[in-house]
Formats: structure tokens, C-alpha cells, sequence
């Protein structure tokens, strides 16, 4: 039996060709123990009272998987971050907290959406701040859904407006975040996405040997995922294999 991590998905009324090709990804799953969503899973979410034809196709191809015995679970990122309870019980899926930890054969794997490691972008964490406030989300979901579906425009507008202006270094990851969440952890091996730069580093810290694998984003054409099958833990890359795929 298999785990599987993906992220970054991006799912949106806008790119139907991408829902089907995730859709038939989640059909060919016959060897999965579980399935591991780590954020930004739809492109926007404006909460869970917000049903489309796109979150309804989506629901019940997980809640198939889910019935076929593969526990699923879902990560926010910074795009779906109001995403909820209701919503995951419908997909048969699990909510899984930010900075969880998972046993993988004999190792031990810390699970990151990634945004929280671009510490460089002191404007983007000043926002995300806000953003993850459960006080700020309850106010935004006490809207009406045009008012949210306005902002949510809005915020897609802002973040490309922002994003283009920004060197591109200060987007990746802060390697000494890197490290501090991994010593916090008490860990040696970490999986995110967020940033969009899928690879598989490895470094030493003092006498320790470390891991950090990335998930990239999924277009109309290729997904990314990493699979774990504990049959191939003893080769070298203890069963974490980070592989590109097409959808089409």
C-alpha cells in the first residue's frame, strides 16, 4: 500500500481540463493507503456554503477514494485557507493541521504547506498573519458570498500585482527556517509545496544528514506527486520518490 502527497493544485471553475485530469489521478489510486492534500488545493475558497459544480465533482471523487479504504487528507495553503470541516466530511477527508507530523516506515516526516518558511517576504507574513486569524476569517465568512467572492477577486489581483513586483529569491524558502522548524520538530525530514520549485535537496547540519522535498504545481497537462511504498524504504531515498506525471 502506497502514501501519496500532493499540493498546489489550484482548482478552479476556470480550468475544467485540470479538475478532470485530478479526477481521473484519484481514479487510478488502486494501491493507496492515503492521500495527503498539502494547501492551496482550489485556487480560491470563499467557505464551505459556497457550492459549485467544481467542488461538488471534486467531493465525490475523494469521497469514492475515501470509501475505498484510503484515508484522506487536507492541508490549508494560502489560497484555501477558509476551507472547512464541512466541506472535508463531504470528501471523506480528514483536515490536517499545519506543521503535523506522520510516521512513514521507520522515519518520522514533518508536513508543511510552505508558505510559513518564506520568511524573507516580511510583507507576505505580515499578511499571512492576518489571513490565518480566526477572528479575521469569522468576519470574512460572515459576508454575504458576492461580498466574498469580490474579495476574493480582489486578493488574486493584489497578490499578482505584488508577486511581480518582488525579486523571486525572497519567494523561496528561508533555509534557516528551514532548519529551525526541522530542530523544533525533533525531525530530519520535511515535505511542502508552496513555493512551485518541486526538488528533492539534502544537506548536512553538524553531524545530521537533512531532507526537504517539494511538491510542484499541477497544470492541464502534469501533476506532481510524492509517493511513499513502504516495500521500497531500505533503497536510498527510504521510499520518498518525488515524480512528475501527465494527466493527459
Amino acid at each position: 500500500m502506497t502514501t501519496y502527497f500532493i499540493s498546489d493544485l489550484h482548482l478552479s471553475l476556470h480550468s475544467p481540463e485540470l479538475a478532470q485530469g485530478f479526477c481521473r489521478f484519484i481514479g487510478n489510486l488502486k494501491d493507496a493507503e492515503a492521500l495527503y492534500i498539502l494547501g492551496d488545493f482550489f485556487d480560491a475558497w470563499i467557505g464551505d456554503d459556497f457550492d459549485t459544480p467544481l467542488s461538488q465533482t471534486v467531493a465525490t471523487s475523494l469521497s469514492s477514494l475515501s470509501e475505498s479504504g484510503c484515508r484522506v487528507f487536507i492541508m490549508h495553503g494560502n489560497r484555501d485557507f477558509l476551507l472547512g470541516k464541512e466541506y472535508c466530511q463531504r470528501c471523506g477527508a480528514e483536515l490536517l493541521e499545519e506543521g503535523s507530523l506522520i510516521t512513514l516506515g521507520d522515519q518520522t516526516v514533518l508536513l508543511l504547506h510552505g508558505d510559513s518558511l518564506c520568511t524573507d517576504d516580511t510583507q507576505y507574513q505580515t499578511l499571512r498573519t492576518m489571513l490565518r486569524n480566526p477572528q479575521w476569517q469569522q468576519g470574512i465568512l460572515a459576508k454575504s458570498i458576492d461580498e466574498r467572492l469580490q474579495i476574493a477577486k480582489q486578493a488574486r489581483m493584489d497578490s499578482s500585482e505584488s508577486n511581480a513586483a518582488k525579486n523571486q529569491d525572497i519567494m523561496d524558502v528561508n533555509q534557516n527556517a528551514v532548519q529551525a522548524e526541522l530542530d523544533k520538530a525533533g525531525v530530519t525530514t520535511l515535505i511542502h509545496g508552496h513555493t512551485h520549485r518541486p526538488h528533492d535537496h539534502k544537506w548536512s547540519h553538524g553531524d545530521q544528514g537533512y531532507r526537504r522535498i517539494v511538491l510542484g504545481d499541477w497544470t492541464e497537462k502534469q501533476g506532481w506527486m510524492i509517493r511513499f511504498n513502504p516495500d521500497e524504504a531500505s533503497n536510498p531515498d527510504q521510499g520518498l520518490l518525488l515524480e512528475k506525471f501527465p494527466l493527459v
